[in-house]
């Protein structure tokens, strides 16, 4: 539902979407029972990373913070176990392995 996500039909994400066949589905605003995934990760992204990273290290740039952050983002995915009931304990590339394979 964010700005950068929304706009008319020549926006360029729009776009992107139409080219690729997907559809544009938005959640209820302030309605985290509908997005409970992305308002979890959104969680643990503060939770591990943000406040941690922004305690220990003062950023000169915002290319900086984001190196830091897409490692953490491999970490998250490749190394980090996940214990809700859908993943079962599996890293997320473990289950998109499953359905891959």
């Amino acid at each position: 539902n964010g700005r950068e996500f929304c706009g008319t039909e020549t926006h360029p994400y729009e776009l992107y979407l139409d080219l690729n066949g997907i559809d544009h589905r938005r959640t209820k605003v302030k309605t985290p029972k509908t997005n409970g995934f992305v308002e979890r990760f959104n969680g643990t992204v503060l939770d591990e990373f943000f406040r941690i990273k922004m305690r220990e290290t003062f950023y000169e740039s915002v290319e900086a913070l984001q190196a830091d952050l897409d490692k953490w983002l491999v970490h998250y995915n490749t190394e980090r176990p996940h214990l809700g009931y859908r993943n079962q304990g599996r890293r997320p590339i473990e289950t998109i392995n499953l359905f891959v394979s």
